[in-house]
């Protein structure tokens, strides 16, 4: 976008998406801001950034929940580095349960992290371009944003309106013809949400199969950058999924239930638990989950998972 190193604004760069993507700019040299709620963390993906050969790094310590906040990060960014050139919001948290079981108050901060989290960088972010008539914003979705599944309602809903956001605010845009707002759309990616989230299923979640890798995300962020598209999905199942929920619903309905209890959520036990909703879980915070090849088997979590 400019002769200059990149400057890429990534929240939720402690772990998973976010920090596989950040790691993916610093190696090409980009200055890279990393936000999340977890200073810990940060400092550790801020080592990992300067490795890979980031031309520079400032870390952000923020919740996307709160506006200021993230008004904060942004212009402290833009007064080191002069703007922005691309964002990558894949901040989120979610929680297992049925509706009935998961507490009101995490319902609510899982809807208002992910859906008002959404609005709070795209207003700012998009503000910013406006002033500058330039940039790319890529929101983090999810195949969840275009199917049904049961036992994650919280995080399904706010993945449809992240999809709904996509929509609209690149409709906004049409007026800045180099301002892009992009959604790219994982389906299960081994990451280590699935042990993050708060869960009242009685048992862990995992990612279901196909399961990519975080890298593999990244790399698709980095091609809509270079190239920007309105929608990429990332996950060979995807497509299959979205075919059975939109053109076989009765089906699908019938299915879908045993399958997630199969193939969504693990058979190891665990005990009802808000997870990183109310607060980060720095102990858990890595790139990678403990999971192996596309099935998404488990494997014993090793050292190289949160350097990976």
């Amino acid at each position: 976008m400019t002769g200059s190193p990149l400057v890429v604004f990534v929240t939720g760069a402690s772990s998973g998406i976010g920090r596989a993507s950040a790691v993916s700019f610093a190696a090409q040299g980009a200055r890279v801001i990393l936000l999340s709620r977890s200073p810990e963390a940060l400092a550790a993906v801020e080592q990992e950034c300067l490795r890979a050969g980031a031309h520079a790094v400032q870390i952000a310590v923020a919740d996307v929940g709160v506006q200021e906040q993230v008004e904060a990060a942004l212009d402290r960014a833009v007064d080191s580095f002069g703007g922005i050139d691309v964002c990558v919001h894949a901040a989120a948290v979610a929680a297992y349960g049925r509706l009935e079981d998961i507490p009101a108050e995490v319902f609510d901060r899982v809807v208002d992290t992910n859906i008002k989290g959404t609005a709070h960088v795209a207003r700012a972010v998009l503000r910013h371009f406006r002033a500058r008539e330039r940039g790319t914003l890529i929101l983090v979705g999810s195949v969840l944003g275009r199917i049904s599944a049961p036992f994650m309602s919280p995080y399904g809903v706010s993945k449809w309106a992240i999809r709904g956001f996509a929509r609209t605010l690149k409709l906004e845009a049409q007026d800045l013809p180099d301002v892009h707002v992009c959604e790219v759309y994982p389906g299960g990616v081994n990451t280590p949400v699935y042990q993050q989230s708060a869960n009242y299923a009685g048992r862990v979640g995992r990612p279901p199969p196909l399961v990519v890798s975080p890298e593999r995300v990244a790399t698709a962020i980095d091609r809509v950058v270079g190239r920007p598209r309105a929608r990429t999905g990332v996950g060979l199942a995807n497509p299959v999924m979205i075919l059975g929920f939109s053109a076989f619903p009765g089906v699908y309905d019938v299915l879908v239930v045993p399958l997630m209890k199969r193939l969504g959520i693990s058979r190891e036990p665990i005990e009802p638990h808000a997870g990183n909703v109310f607060a980060p879980q720095p102990a858990l915070e890595s790139t990678r989950g403990p999971w192996r090849g596309p099935l998404g088997l488990r494997r014993r979590a090793s050292a190289a998972d949160s350097d990976a």
